[in-house]
């Protein structure tokens, strides 16, 4: 069968419980201390740092990740590992293991940001206008360095691991659309990660519950009636419409959201007029809304609109809003299940011990991987590269961002420790009568 035709022929999954014995977890411990060991090796090590220079010299924008996704799928073949192309326009979903339950997915972004890349290096992009600025080129060679680690311990799963290469997520949902695709189908759960310039290297982060908020868009066009400045009664000023509408939408979170549940309401963009002597016919202005509960969230954007509307109104003119949904669709909260935040940290003390477990706090960014965790159990974390010998690091989505790539080792470690962990402590209770498996793996 070849790797684009790959069919998802799989058991069906049932209800899972924990079934693993001490000694099997006494296995796994070594392992994973072994799974470490092997990703700080120069075989490896140095593998993973120059497949992550490849990447970030030819960044690509979201759903155009044509030269990356071939370059995964080379690594892939190299490996002698299944995969399916194309997913999503660009996407891989990769699988090893029985081919049997339980399922556990393991996810890599690999989109780049639109910028130009201000740090000078031998590696700096090629594609004017496009950098890799949020570390996804780093993400993309720790889950390939996580399917080197599974591949040659493959006898040792006690299941099958799915490894997403996921497109698009800087704002266009791309895990959305893998979802739509059927990536999680018989998944029971999965991990997802992202470097972070303010942890250590050597440590990880995360927490139970809301990790990162909800995060929706708007736009809105505000008419009036343009003129001349020097006679403005003989006008309808829709930059004083506009200015107003801005005013009362920051109300919304300073009087009518609960102090104790974090919202945010951001107008980023005002445009209208082109002369200083000139009231124009019409102003657009746009945004973002962001919240830590559905219900606020929905109530948020609710009321974006009634204030946008109304206060035009109030002035005279009239809004057309647009949430953009279709070019930038909402993005849920983010949420860490409870039962796989215990698995997390039991996996990292294995690792790197416990002194090296950081609690995180929630932060108003969004983040796809939210899709994945609002349809099955999710688990999101931040792995560490600062070192302050060298100084700190740029935070993501700034023109001198930069990787410590001394991360590399840890995130694959901690990917291929927690699927095989997962599956280990997950086994189905019994076995369906009538299954198909991936007996191609």
């Amino acid at each position: 069968m070849g790797h684009s035709e790959l069919g998802l022929t799989v058991f069906l999954l049932l209800l899972p419980v924990f079934a693993a014995s001490s000694s099997s977890r006494e296995s796994l411990s070594e392992s994973g201390l072994d799974f470490l060991d092997y990703a700080k090796s120069p075989q490896l090590a140095d593998w993973m740092v120059n497949l992550r220079r490849k990447v970030h010299e030819s960044p690509e924008l979201g759903f155009e990740e044509f030269e990356t996704s071939k370059l995964i799928r080379a690594e892939l073949d190299d490996m002698g590992v299944q995969y399916k192309h194309p997913v999503a326009v660009t996407g891989v979903v990769a699988y090893i293991g029985t081919g049997g339950p339980p399922f556990v997915a393991i996810r890599a972004d690999m989109d780049a940001l639109a910028m130009e890349e201000a740090v000078e290096w031998s590696h700096k992009s090629k594609i004017p206008g496009k950098m890799h600025a949020c570390g996804h080129d780093a993400h993309v060679a720790m889950l390939l360095g996580a399917a080197k680690i599974l591949q040659e311990n493959r006898s040792q799963l006690k299941g099958t691991v799915a490894l997403i290469f996921q497109p698009g997520e800087e704002g266009l949902g791309g895990a959305k659309k893998m979802i739509e695709a059927g990536v999680l189908e018989n998944v029971e759960a999965i991990f997802g990660l992202h470097v972070a310039t303010d942890t250590p290297v050597g440590t990880v982060a995360s927490r139970t519950g809301p990790v990162m908020a909800g995060c929706g868009f708007f736009e809105a066009v505000i008419s009036g009636k343009g003129g001349h400045a020097a006679i403005p009664q003989h006008t309808i000023d829709p930059i004083l419409a506009a200015s107003n509408v801005i005013v009362s939408l920051q109300h919304l979170i300073s009087r009518e959201a609960d102090p104790l549940d974090s919202q945010v309401v951001t107008v980023a963009k005002f445009q209208g007029g082109g002369a200083f002597n000139v009231i124009p016919d019409s102003v657009t202005i746009g945004g973002t809304f962001r919240a830590f509960t559905k219900e606020s969230f929905w109530q948020l954007k609710q009321r974006i609109k009634e204030v946008i509307v109304g206060q035009a109104a109030v002035q005279r003119c009239t809004a057309n809003v647009n949430f953009l949904e279709e070019k930038k669709p909402f993005f849920p909260v983010t949420v860490n299940s409870e039962n796989l935040h215990e698995l997390f940290r039991t996996v990292a003390t294995e690792l790197i011990g416990t002194h090296n477990i950081r609690e995180s706090k929630p932060v108003m960014g969004s983040e796809d991987f939210a899709f994945y965790s609002d349809v099955i159990p999710g688990y999101y974390f931040f792995v560490g590269m600062k070192n302050e010998t060298r100084g700190p690091l740029a935070s993501g989505h700034s023109p001198f961002f930069t990787v410590n790539e001394d991360v590399l080792p840890y995130g694959a470690a901690m990917h291929a420790s927690l699927a095989t962990r997962y599956l280990l402590e997950f086994q189905p209770s019994n076995q369906s009568s009538t299954v198909n498996v991936h007996d191609e793996l």
